[in-house]
């Protein structure tokens, strides 16, 4: 994809896939993050967003030569992508990178080491600058809502998402605030219909996450099935 824009930004960034969404030139997406964006367990067998987001890239955009890798890992950090750089980025040549990660960094439970959200933001910082290294775009995301009463240890939710905005707006970086998306949907609160359980969506969840990076990314194909039916069904769990 051509670079030819220059200094990068979340404008320039926006343009450029645009411009290539209509060019002929085939496009890699390297899809990244932990549990969440792996999309194990918690779909109960429903696609994850990462699928939906192939189904409207490769099927109804008809960009049948893109190619959509989902290299989340359940459990990891941010540093654990940067440690395996070449496999989980790299090695695919992307265009575009899009990452949630945090709900594992801000844990203050288990064997790993609890890190300052300053530490996270500086790892975010990096993943940005390496993306950007690559000539591809990158995406962040915030991680989803959690509900603290159940998830203690993962209290830090509102820290950490701010540090993913903050990372987005310094960097100039396109930013998807999957955590603001899903509290509205939750009237404010953590929407029950779209969770498995205090932190990972569920299949409707995930057709929440992706129906929001879908509209960032500006892929909203003219009379969308895909973009029907998943709206649909976040609506149903709505009601």
């Amino acid at each position: 994809m051509s670079n030819a824009e220059s200094p990068a930004s979340a404008a320039t960034d926006l343009r450029r896939l645009a411009g290539a969404l209509v060019g002929a030139e085939p496009l890699n997406w390297v899809i990244t993050g932990d549990s969440i964006t792996h999309g194990l367990v918690h779909t109960q067998g429903g696609r994850s967003y990462p699928e939906h987001l192939q189904e409207l890239i490769r099927g109804e955009l008809e960009r049948v030569r893109d190619i959509v890798v989902n290299s989340a890992v359940s459990g990891h950090r941010i540093v654990d992508i940067l440690d395996d750089w070449e496999r989980r980025i790299s090695s695919w040549r992307p265009d575009v990178v899009t990452l949630m990660i945090g709900t594992n960094d801000m844990s203050t439970g288990g064997p790993r080491e609890v890190i300052p959200p300053e530490q996270y933001a500086a790892s975010l910082r990096e993943f940005t600058t390496r993306v950007r290294a690559l000539g591809a775009i990158p995406v962040l995301q915030t991680p989803p809502p959690i509900d603290v009463r159940n998830a203690p240890e993962r209290a830090r939710i509102a820290e950490f998402a701010e540090a993913v905005r903050a990372v987005a707006a310094s960097e100039d970086v396109i930013l998807v605030d999957q955590l603001a998306v899903m509290l509205e949907l939750g009237g404010g609160a953590v929407p029950w219909g779209l969770m498995n359980d205090a932190f990972h969506p569920n299949g409707t969840g995930h057709a929440a996450l992706a129906l929001a990076l879908a509209d960032a990314l500006g892929i909203r194909p003219a009379n969308s099935r895909t973009i029907a039916l998943l709206e649909g069904r976040v609506a149903a769990a709505r009601a």
